[in-house]
Protein backbone atom coordinates (compact mmCIF):
# COMPACT_ATOMS: atom_id res chain seq x y z
CA UNK A 1 0.00 0.00 0.00
CA UNK A 2 1.43 3.31 -1.06
CA UNK A 3 0.97 6.29 1.24
CA UNK A 4 1.88 8.80 -1.47
CA UNK A 5 -0.82 11.16 -2.70
CA UNK A 6 -2.02 9.97 -6.16
CA UNK A 7 -1.52 13.44 -7.67
CA UNK A 8 2.06 13.60 -6.36
CA UNK A 9 2.72 10.09 -7.63
CA UNK A 10 1.43 11.07 -11.10
CA UNK A 11 3.60 14.21 -11.11
CA UNK A 12 6.72 12.29 -10.04
CA UNK A 13 6.12 9.62 -12.66
CA UNK A 14 5.75 12.28 -15.35
CA UNK A 15 8.99 13.98 -14.22
CA UNK A 16 10.87 10.68 -14.25
CA UNK A 17 9.81 10.06 -17.86
CA UNK A 18 10.98 13.51 -19.05
CA UNK A 19 13.64 14.88 -16.69
CA UNK A 20 14.71 18.53 -16.95
CA UNK A 21 11.83 19.38 -19.29
CA UNK A 22 11.38 22.81 -17.74
CA UNK A 23 15.08 23.60 -18.09
CA UNK A 24 15.08 22.46 -21.71
CA UNK A 25 12.09 24.69 -22.51
CA UNK A 26 13.81 27.69 -20.91
CA UNK A 27 16.94 27.01 -22.96
CA UNK A 28 14.94 26.66 -26.22
CA UNK A 29 13.21 29.97 -25.51
CA UNK A 30 16.52 31.70 -24.73
CA UNK A 31 18.22 30.27 -27.81
CA UNK A 32 15.25 31.23 -30.01
CA UNK A 33 15.30 34.78 -28.71
CA UNK A 34 19.02 35.02 -29.26
CA UNK A 35 18.73 33.69 -32.81
CA UNK A 36 15.96 36.14 -33.72
CA UNK A 37 17.86 39.05 -32.19
CA UNK A 38 20.99 38.06 -34.11
CA UNK A 39 19.01 37.82 -37.34
CA UNK A 40 17.49 41.24 -36.71
CA UNK A 41 20.95 42.73 -36.19
CA UNK A 42 22.27 41.07 -39.34
CA UNK A 43 19.32 42.32 -41.39
CA UNK A 44 19.81 45.84 -40.06
CA UNK A 45 23.47 45.68 -41.09
CA UNK A 46 22.47 44.56 -44.57
CA UNK A 47 19.97 47.44 -44.76
CA UNK A 48 22.77 49.78 -43.68
CA UNK A 49 24.92 48.61 -46.59
CA UNK A 50 27.46 46.49 -44.71
CA UNK A 51 28.54 43.36 -46.54
CA UNK A 52 28.01 40.09 -44.71
CA UNK A 53 29.05 36.58 -45.63
CA UNK A 54 26.12 34.55 -46.87
CA UNK A 55 27.02 31.51 -44.75
CA UNK A 56 26.74 33.58 -41.54
CA UNK A 57 23.28 34.74 -42.56
CA UNK A 58 22.23 31.18 -43.41
CA UNK A 59 23.47 29.90 -40.03
CA UNK A 60 21.48 32.60 -38.26
CA UNK A 61 18.37 31.86 -40.31
CA UNK A 62 18.79 28.12 -39.59
CA UNK A 63 18.97 28.82 -35.87
CA UNK A 64 15.75 30.87 -36.17
CA UNK A 65 14.06 27.81 -37.66
CA UNK A 66 15.60 25.03 -35.56
CA UNK A 67 15.21 26.39 -32.00
CA UNK A 68 11.49 27.25 -32.20
CA UNK A 69 10.92 23.88 -33.88
CA UNK A 70 12.62 22.14 -30.95
CA UNK A 71 10.44 24.15 -28.57
CA UNK A 72 7.31 23.00 -30.41
CA UNK A 73 8.39 19.35 -30.36
CA UNK A 74 9.19 19.58 -26.63
CA UNK A 75 5.67 20.69 -25.62
CA UNK A 76 3.31 18.51 -23.63
CA UNK A 77 1.51 15.87 -25.66
CA UNK A 78 -1.37 15.65 -23.13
Amino acid sequence: MSKIDPELKKKLLKESQAPFKGLRRILWIAFSGSAFLGLLIMLSRIANGTELQLNNLLIQFGACVIFPTLLIFDRNKD
